[in-house]
C-alpha cells in the first residue's frame, strides 16, 4: 500500500509502498477513505514532545484523524465487522486499565497515540491497524461522509470534549478562544451549539472571518490588538467565563488566563512546540486572587461520540463546516510546510490515497 513516511524531521515525507497491516486478534484493519492534516502531525514531523517521550522516529507514519471502512478484523474481535464505516480516535486505549474502565480511555494507562509511536502506524496510508478495535472504533452515523467526519479523530472530538465535559459551558456564558486553527474553529462551533457567547482570538483576518461564520460574536486581531486579555475583557464587561488556548504558544496561554473573569476557566487544548517544551510560565498569584482554574484536556473518551452524533443528528453541530479542502497523499508534505507559518485554515483532509 501507498504511504507516507517520516525519514526526516522536517524534510518533505517519503511517499512509499509499504507493507500492508494485517489484523492483530483483537485488531481490526480500516481502508481509509478521508484523514485529516493536524498541528498535531506538524509536531510530530518537527520532532517535537521528546520532553512526553513522544518524538517520532525515521520510517513512522504520520496521520491521526482517519474515517473509512473496516476491511479485516482479527479472530477476537466481538462487536466490530468487515464492513462497518468507522472513525478512529487518536488516542487508542487498551480497554481494560483503572482510568479506562472509568470512562477516561483518552488517558489510558497504556495509550498509544496512533501516528505518533512504532507500534501505531499512522493513517497517511491506504490502510491503518487499530488495536483493542472493539474498545477504540466508532462506528458513524448512516449517512455520513468520511470526510466530513474527518475531524472527529482528533481536533473537532477534542475541542467538545474540553467545552462539553471538562469545561462549564453554560448558556449565554462568554466563551474566547485562542487560536484559530482547526481546534480552534472546532471550538467556536461547538461552543455556540452549547448556547456561549464567543469571542475568537488570531492573527489571520481570514481565519476570523471564519469563525465569524462559525458563530463567533465578537473577532480580536492579536496583530493589530496591544493588549488582548483587555479586549476579551472589554468586549464580555469583565472577562470571558471560560477561555481555551487552542494553539499551545506562551502568548495564547498567557492570553487566555489573563482574559478570565474572576473564577474562571481555562481549558489548555494545545501543546507546546520546542520554544517552550512544556512549560510555560503562568500568573499564579493573580491565579489564585481571582480563584482561576487551570483544566487541561485531551482528546475525548469514544463511549461519548454519541453525544456528538445527537447534535449532529439535529443540525447543531455540522463538523464539515470545519473542513476547509482535500487533498491528495502527495501533498501533505507542502499542507505540513504551511503550517509552520499558521497558512491553513480550517481542516485539510486528504481524500486520494492511491
Amino acid at each position: 500500500m501507498r504511504a507516507a513516511v517520516l525519514e526526516e524531521h522536517g524534510e518533505p515525507l517519503s511517499i512509499e509502498d509499504v507493507d500492508a497491516p494485517e489484523p492483530a486478534p483483537d485488531g481490526a484493519v480500516v481502508e481509509l477513505e478521508a484523514c485529516g492534516v493536524c498541528r498535531s502531525d506538524w509536531h510530530g514531523w518537527q520532532g517535537d514532545w521528546g520532553w512526553l517521550g513522544l518524538e517520532t522516529q525515521p520510517g513512522q507514519i504520520l496521520g491521526h484523524e482517519p474515517a473509512g471502512h473496516v476491511v479485516a478484523v482479527g479472530d477476537d474481535v466481538e462487536t466490530v465487522a468487515e464492513g462497518d464505516h468507522v472513525a478512529v480516535p487518536f488516542n487508542l486505549g487498551d480497554g481494560t486499565c483503572p482510568r479506562c474502565q472509568r470512562g477516561h480511555s483518552n488517558i489510558c494507562e497504556n495509550v498509544m497515540p496512533l501516528g505518533f509511536v512504532e507500534q501505531a502506524q499512522g493513517a497517511f496510508a491506504e490502510q491503518v491497524h487499530v488495536p483493542v478495535a472493539d474498545h477504540n472504533l466508532v462506528t458513524l452515523p448512516d449517512g455520513v461522509s468520511s470526510v466530513d467526519m474527518a475531524g472527529l479523530g482528533c481536533r473537532f472530538m477534542t475541542s467538545f470534549h474540553a467545552l462539553a465535559h471538562r469545561a462549564d459551558v453554560d448558556a449565554g456564558d462568554w466563551v474566547s478562544v485562542h487560536g484559530c486553527g482547526g481546534v480552534g474553529l472546532s471550538a467556536v462551533h461547538i461552543a455556540d451549539a452549547l448556547g456561549a457567547n464567543v469571542v475568537a482570538v488570531d492573527l489571520k483576518d481570514e481565519k476570523l472571518e471564519k469563525a465569524k461564520s462559525l458563530g463567533a460574536v465578537e473577532t480580536i486581531n492579536a496583530e493589530d490588538t496591544e493588549d488582548v486579555p483587555g479586549e476579551v475583557q472589554s468586549i464580555t464587561n469583565g472577562g470571558a467565563h471560560v477561555s481555551m488556548d487552542a494553539l499551545g504558544i506562551a502568548t495564547t496561554s498567557q492570553n487566555s488566563v489573563s482574559s478570565l473573569d474572576a473564577r474562571g476557566q481555562h481549558i489548555q487544548v494545545g501543546l507546546t512546540t520546542q520554544d517552550e517544551q512544556g512549560v510555560i510560565p503562568l500568573p499564579s498569584d493573580a491565579m489564585v486572587m481571582q480563584e482561576i482554574e487551570f483544566i487541561g484536556s485531551l482528546g475525548m473518551p469514544p463511549t461519548r461520540y454519541d453525544e456528538i452524533f445527537r447534535m449532529v443528528s439535529t443540525g447543531k453541530l455540522e463538523p464539515e463546516n470545519v473542513v476547509s479542502e482535500t487533498i491528495g497523499l502527495e501533498d501533505v508534505s507542502d499542507k505540513l510546510e504551511s503550517m509552520t507559518d499558521f497558512e491553513t485554515e480550517g481542516i485539510p483532509v486528504i481524500d486520494t490515497f492511491n
